[in-house]
């Protein structure tokens, strides 16, 4: 069973395709919007990924949304399962891959950090980034089950990277090693 999309070597466009991506749903979101990030593998240079980027929409609130849903739709996104209370979740395909995946959070939503911070990490720590590449890749090669197995999968060590920044920071010490 195949992912959502093939894996790439970075792509430079990447960063403009979120920002048009950013410009168009902004207005799906009204007066409720804080704040759109680009997350996940395709924003962070150097870093192998499926070409699908990931937008984190922060919201004040969750309000009015039929009428998000809506707009969502026209601009070709499909709303799907809530991840959980106050993460909604939304996709784009075209021809039938996976283009954009929108996160959509209430402020203050434990994702919101966490998404941020796992990303601020591949960006900093070529190490981390280069072991996150190769696991990801045997994911990709070794995957029989479709993008629910390749996220299960990748869930321990994203993990196990997020506890050891979080006792880090608790205690104001250096990262363990990981692995």
């Amino acid at each position: 069973m195949a992912l959502t999309s093939k894996i790439s070597l970075y792509d430079s466009r990447w960063p403009s395709l979120f920002l048009n991506a950013k410009e168009q749903i902004a207005k799906a979101f009204g007066t409720e919007l804080v704040a759109i990030h680009h997350v996940g593998s395709t924003a962070v240079p150097e870093l192998a990924a499926k070409p699908e980027i990931d937008l984190l929409v922060e919201v004040a609130q969750h309000r009015n949304e039929s009428l998000r849903d809506t707009v969502m739709r026209g601009l070709g996104y499909a709303r799907g399962s809530d991840l959980s209370a106050g993460h909604h979740f939304y996709r784009r395909d075209v021809d039938g891959v996976r283009t954009h995946k929108a996160h959509v959070c209430i402020t203050g939503h434990g994702q919101i950090e966490r998404m941020l911070r796992f990303r601020d990490l591949l960006r900093s720590n070529p190490v981390l980034r280069q072991r996150y590449q190769d696991l990801k890749l045997e994911l990709e090669a070794n995957n029989t089950g479709g993008i629910g197995e390749y996220l299960a999968r990748k869930a321990p060590f994203i993990d196990e990277i997020m506890g050891s920044v979080s006792t880090s920071a608790r205690y104001n010490v250096e990262p363990r090693p990981i692995g």
